[in-house]
């Protein structure tokens, strides 16, 4: 029993560290490198059919990941240096062939005041901010499709953060007055709001225990209700509305779409002092996600930061390798170091060991990750790459009608087909790498088929319109500050 245990833990280990360490979850510090620049760290990619505007595609990312509410007095602005951007590739070939970017620019009002805003922030009659709001972002929209670059909008407002109930008291106006209609059928919205990810990342990083299945872990403890790490966190996002048309191309209605964070090649620190850095030289990426938990979750550590820097034309040669004899050639994704742990890691559930996951190789994981599903979201023709694959003509389901397993449920346009908001993409890819779902169906049994983090939902409700991502906490009711105590004795220790 010792032995086993000192494996099973060893084990566990390795699951902590080198799947879901140093990293959160979805893309929330998924790499060495990207932890030192949250400015330029992507968390999650959303891409789906608009279930009030069928005839779009909503196209969704955000980056800096765990923005406490009550972060100020310097709160949380895109970088003026960084060029975010959503790629899109409609042909199957890993080549992105429509590009949209945002460059933000910083205004400060009043440079001899430290406060974020001297009053309450108000919207104007002309649908501007009050000049109470002293530091404040705008940003230029442009898209570049096969080569030439073309501004869809310059000067396009970033709502305030939400500082509180006294500095932004109508924080719905102040939002609504940063979504802007554009030429073309596009709308476009660019701030803060709640993080709308949920997992529970305290019970993963605790040597990979999932609190429901508590009892069958190989360090068993009671069963518990999942607990959301994210809650009460909010993130930057870019949202934008885009009719179809505009992003697929000829007959196929497949389309792929990932996102990159790219800096200047050069920083130096102008005249010897710190205050003044000077960026130069040309955009490099470091940051890019697709198909959520994949760095985390399927890349190892040593290629963790590599494959930030990876376009994805150059996913087949970079995570291939020479087949084996048991025909595997991707093997991070043919036959990833979870699906052998889930057995180690929960005895119990799975009691004959590795025999209950399916062996490599996963060719389902495959179509999952790198090539679309056949017959759902898989292009006509496709060079396997990691993104998220869309199909753009399979009708929308109603807000209300929503079910977070998405595919897994019946729901055909449902995550791993594009990603909506509602989807719940920590369960369906746990089953997924366990071999419980449909693909793999003599796999498709408890508990592979169950398994969970025991956390379903975002703490926010959805909103059933553009921008879709709720409205961000505010910093005077944020919920990670401990008991308030008199008691000059309770030193907090």
């Amino acid at each position: 029993m010792k032995t086993r245990l000192t494996l099973a833990l060893g084990l566990s280990a390795a699951l902590a560290l080198s799947l879901l360490g140093p990293a959160g979850a979805s893309s929330h510090r998924e790499a060495p490198l990207i932890t030192e620049d949250p400015v330029a760290d992507n968390t999650d990619v959303y891409a789906f059919v608009s279930p009030d505007r069928p005839d779009s595609v909503t196209l969704i990312a955000n980056w800096i990941p765990f923005e406490e509410p009550a972060g100020g007095p310097n709160f949380y602005n895109f970088g003026e240096d960084v060029l975010y951007e959503v790629h899109v590739d409609n042909d199957g070939d890993a080549v992105e062939d429509v590009s949209y970017e945002w460059r933000f620019t910083t205004t400060i009002l009043n440079p001899d005041t430290f406060l974020y805003n001297t009053a309450p922030i108000t919207v104007e009659d002309d649908g501007g901010y009050s000049d109470s709001f002293n530091l404040r972002q705008t940003y230029t929209l442009s898209v570049v499709r096969d080569g030439v670059r073309t501004v869809l909008g310059q000067d396009l407002p970033v709502p305030p953060n939400n500082v509180g109930v006294r500095s932004t008291p109508d924080y719905d106006a102040l939002a609504e007055a940063a979504v802007v209609e554009l030429d073309g059928g596009l709308v476009s919205f660019a701030g803060q709001r709640d993080d709308p990810f949920f997992v529970d990342l305290g019970s993963i990083f605790d040597l990979g225990g999932l609190r429901p299945l508590n009892p069958a872990h190989v360090i068993p403890l009671d069963a518990e209700p999942g607990k959301d790490a994210v809650a009460g966190y909010n993130t930057n996002t870019v949202a934008l509305q885009v009719p179809t048309s505009e992003l697929t191309a000829g007959d196929d209605p497949v389309i792929g779409v990932w996102s990159t964070t790219s800096r200047r090649r050069a920083r130096v620190f102008a005249g010897g002092s710190g205050a003044q850095p000077v960026s130069s030289g040309p955009f490099v990426q470091v940051s890019r996600l697709g198909n959520p938990l994949v760095n985390e979750v399927v890349i190892p550590l040593g290629l963790k930061d590599a494959f930030n820097a990876l376009q994805p034309r150059q996913d087949a040669g970079a995570l291939s390798q020479p087949a084996d004899d048991r025909g595997v050639t991707i093997p991070v994704v043919q036959d990833p170091e979870l699906a052998r742990l889930i057995p180690v890691l929960y005895p119990t559930a799975f009691p004959d060991g590795a025999a209950d996951v399916p062996p490599p190789p996963r060719n389902d994981l495959v179509s999952i990750f790198l090539t679309g599903v056949a017959e759902v979201n898989q292009p006509a023709t496709v060079t396997p790459a990691e993104m998220l694959r869309l199909n753009t003509s399979i009708p929308p389901t109603a807000f209300a009608e929503q079910d977070r397993l998405g595919l897994l449920a019946g729901q055909n346009d449902g995550f791993p087909n594009g990603r909506r908001l509602i989807d719940d993409v920590t369960d369906i890819e746990l089953r997924a790498v366990a071999g419980g779902t449909p693909f793999t169906p003599e796999f498709n049994v408890a508990p592979n088929n169950a398994l969970g983090d025991g956390v379903d939902f975002n703490d926010r409700e959805l909103l059933p319109e553009f921008p879709y991502v709720p409205a961000p906490f505010d910093g005077y009711s944020n919920t990670h500050q401990g008991p308030a105590t008199t008691d000059p004795s309770n030193d907090g220790s």
